[in-house]
């Protein structure tokens, strides 16, 4: 299925149901009388987090939603009845914005969460409504009232514990691909991964944690090069980032000091998220270039470094332990 976390939908809520005039005509009833009843309401717009569900490609095509009008009302004080709901479901983690793709309406981030979106008219009175005892014969009735009609963005951002960031041909689907059970596109020429991935990785019989893997960044992706950092929004929730550097690169502080000035660039708090710095493919080192290579990353970051291989296995469980640690305390603190 194709990846799509953006879409932009119109949506309208029915309108509600008219009033009637009506009036009593029963035999060897002296008196009759209005007895028009009330229209029914409109069906709302509701948007609805729901399991099961990655992407936003159902709303490709389907752009248009319209819930229907409300059942105008009839004699004998019947009310018209109410039209039901139309509902839109999105994945976890979807975010409702407004036309003007600022302005953020609601943000589905547990299953279950829904918001009315769009709400369905009232219906409007029967003559029945307005008898007074000075006006038994009022003759007329409301139509019902409007439903509400808008255009808004869909923006999925996916839930994640963990965050894999780097640059382009870093390991980082290679490594998803050695601790979970997600097969993204591996080769043994470069290129970049297209779209985000998703991986459940499971430390032992009751510890696990979600492991995403964004497309790589490169220099001036906050600026629009490249993919730019328009799935950077995937890894915001994350509690911790994982940042694989690709270690058979001559110079990984700079790689490492490129994605970090990325993160910075970017805002919405990711470069604050804790970080575990990995450097990748050592497999692919001599052991002099090993120890250059780490002491460089190490004054770049500030702090130690991993060595892993997604390749061969080496130090990966290790650090998936560092990972899940981090997690832990993380969740706890929240």
């Amino acid at each position: 299925m194709k990846f799509l976390d953006e879409a932009k939908v119109w949506v309208r809520a029915g309108d509600g149901g008219d009033g009637v005039v009506a009036f009593r005509r029963e035999k060897y009833i002296e008196f009759g009388g209005p007895d028009g009843g009330n229209g029914g309401k409109g069906g709302d717009v509701i948007v609805r987090a729901v399991d099961g569900l990655n992407t936003l490609i159902d709303y490709r095509y389907a752009q248009h939603f319209k819930a229907r009008k409300g059942g105008n009302g009839a004699g004998q004080d019947r009310t018209g009845a109410g039209s039901d709901d139309v509902v839109l479901k999105v994945p976890v983690g979807t975010q409702v914005i407004a036309e003007d793709r600022e302005t953020l309406l609601a943000d589905l981030d547990a299953e279950g969460r829904q918001v009315v979106i769009a709400r369905g008219g009232d219906g409007g009175f029967g003559n029945a409504h307005f008898k007074t005892s000075t006006n038994r014969a009022p003759r007329h009735a409301v139509k019902g009232y409007p439903g509400e009609e808008r255009w808004i963005w869909l923006r999925l951002k996916l839930i994640a514990d963990a965050g894999l960031v780097g640059l382009p041909n870093a390991g980082k689907s290679t490594f998803l691909a050695a601790v979970s059970a997600a097969r993204p596109k591996i080769a043994d020429y470069p290129f970049t991964t297209l779209h985000p991935q998703l991986g459940v990785v499971r430390l032992n019989a009751t510890e696990e944690f979600v492991l995403a893997d964004i497309p790589g960044l490169i220099e001036g992706a906050h600026e629009g090069a490249g993919l730019g950092d328009r799935f950077l929004g995937h890894v915001e929730r994350c509690a911790v980032l994982l940042h694989l550097v690709d270690g058979s690169q001559a110079d990984p502080a700079a790689a490492y000091r490129t994605v970090r000035a990325e993160l910075a660039g970017y805002g919405h708090g990711l470069a604050e998220k804790p970080e575990i710095v990995a450097l990748n493919k050592t497999d692919a080192m001599t052991p002099q270039a090993r120890t250059s290579r780490v002491k460089a990353l190490e004054r770049a970051a500030g702090h130690g470094v991993h060595l892993i291989s997604g390749a061969t296995g080496e130090g990966v469980q290790p650090i998936l332990r560092v990972l899940g640690d981090t997690i832990t305390r993380r969740r706890r603190a929240a």
